[in-house]
C-alpha cells in the first residue's frame, strides 16, 4: 500500500481507538460498569463488529483507558518538575503534583455499581503491568528528587532516599480523600516536614 494510505489508515485507527476509550469512560461515569459493548458502539458511532476488532470486551476497554490515564499522569508529573532548578522547590513541586494527581482522577472511572464484575475489574486494574511500571517510575523519580535535595542539605540523610520516597508516596495517597485543595496542601506540608534534616 502507498505510504500515504498507510498513514491515513493508522490515523483513523488511532482516532477510533481514542473515541472508544472516551465513550466508555463517559458511559461508566454515568451508568457504572453495567454498560454493554452495544452501548459503547452506539455512543462511539461505530458498529459492534468494528468495536470488536479493537477490544474483546468492556473490561479490556477499561484497562486500556486506565493505561492511558496513568501515562497522562506520568507526563504531567514529569512536566511539573522539569523547569524547577532549586532542589527544595523541585521537591515541593513533585509532592504537590503527585498529591494533585492522586486527588484528581483516582485513576479509575467511577464504577457506580457493586458486584462481581466491578470487583474483578478493580482487581485487574491494580494488577495490570502498566500500573506497576508507572509506580516504579514515580518512585524512582521521587527518589532522584529527594537525593538531590539531600545533597543540597535540604532533606534528611539519615534515611535512604528510596525509603523516603516510599514514605511520601504512601502518605500522599491520603490526598485522594482530601476534601479541598487547602487540605491537600496541608498534607504536602506535613509530608515535607518529615523529610527535613533532624534538628541539631
Amino acid at each position: 500500500m502507498p505510504k500515504l494510505w498507510n498513514t491515513t489508515v493508522e490515523e483513523h485507527r488511532r482516532t477510533v481507538h481514542t473515541a472508544i476509550l472516551d465513550s466508555t469512560a463517559a458511559l461508566i461515569a454515568e451508568h457504572g460498569l453495567a454498560v454493554t459493548m452495544s452501548q459503547i458502539a452506539q455512543h462511539t458511532g461505530i458498529g459492534r463488529a468494528t468495536l470488536y476488532k479493537y477490544f474483546k470486551d468492556v473490561e479490556a476497554i477499561v484497562l486500556a483507558w486506565h493505561e492511558r490515564q496513568v501515562s497522562d499522569h506520568l507526563c504531567q508529573l514529569n512536566a511539573a518538575i522539569a523547569e524547577c532548578t532549586d532542589p527544595a522547590e523541585r521537591l515541593r513541586t513533585a509532592l504537590s503534583a503527585y498529591a494533585g494527581l492522586s486527588s484528581a482522577g483516582h485513576s479509575t472511572p467511577h464504577t457506580g455499581v457493586e458486584g462481581t464484575s466491578a470487583v474483578q475489574t478493580a482487581l485487574a486494574l491494580h494488577q495490570a503491568p502498566h500500573l506497576h511500571h508507572a509506580q516504579r517510575h514515580v518512585h524512582d523519580l521521587l527518589t532522584e528528587v529527594i537525593t538531590v535535595a539531600a545533597d543540597a542539605g535540604m532533606a534528611r540523610t539519615d534515611v535512604p532516599p528510596a525509603e523516603l520516597a516510599s514514605y511520601c508516596l504512601h502518605a500522599l495517597t491520603a490526598a485522594a480523600a482530601s476534601p479541598s485543595p487547602a487540605a491537600r496542601d496541608r498534607l504536602v506540608d506535613v509530608t515535607l516536614t518529615g523529610l527535613l534534616p533532624p534538628a541539631g
